[in-house]
């Protein structure tokens, strides 16, 4: 699924958000937040160069309020959903939240698991932040991806179809299936 920016228009400003101590300190290249920046763009989002943190609750909860704040529709995550000391990706995005959607992020396990049996280790959290009643009726869709660079492309694939939906519904929109 992609889109021809010459003949479609952009859809809202994404936000692309990378959790790795060594990318965060230069000593590994973000292949992942390059893939998600490539994923977003196909399916016509806005977005720039993927904002890169340290692993870490107030790292993630501090880049989500920022995207949240500048006015992102939808920000992905990619890494920090594992099982080690540091992966605390799903920590500081349930600090941000409003309120979780498990089903996206079982999805994503499950269908990642077709690919791989070590998606179900993923700790991903998916959710909304509503935004406050003077900003309007919406919100933002946070979605946690793993930092395994053939994750984040099947975990847009998983996704992509779904995000018009869901938005629309973040916003107000009625049902439209």
């Amino acid at each position: 699924m992609s889109v021809d920016p010459q003949t479609e228009p952009l859809r809202e400003g994404a936000v692309a958000i990378t959790v790795s101590d060594r990318s965060s300190d230069g000593r590994r290249e973000d292949e992942s937040g390059r893939l998600l920046v490539q994923a977003l763009r196909a399916i016509g989002y806005a977005v720039t160069e993927p904002v890169v943190v340290p692993d870490g609750v107030d790292s993630v909860a501090g880049a989500l309020r920022e995207a949240v704040g500048q006015g992102a529709r939808l920000v992905v995550t990619t890494g920090g959903t594992g099982m080690g000391p540091r992966d605390l990706t799903p920590e500081g995005t349930r600090e941000v939240i409003t309120r979780e959607n498990p089903g996206l992020a079982e999805l994503i396990r499950r269908e990642g698991s077709r690919q791989t049996p070590y998606a179900a280790v993923s700790r991903g959290v998916v959710g909304v932040v509503d935004w406050p009643a003077e900003r309007g009726v919406g919100g933002t869709l946070v979605v946690n991806l793993p930092g395994r660079p053939a994750a984040v492309t099947e975990g847009m694939d998983i996704i992509s179809p779904l995000l018009g939906h869901v938005l629309s519904q973040v916003s107000g929109g009625d049902h439209t299936w």
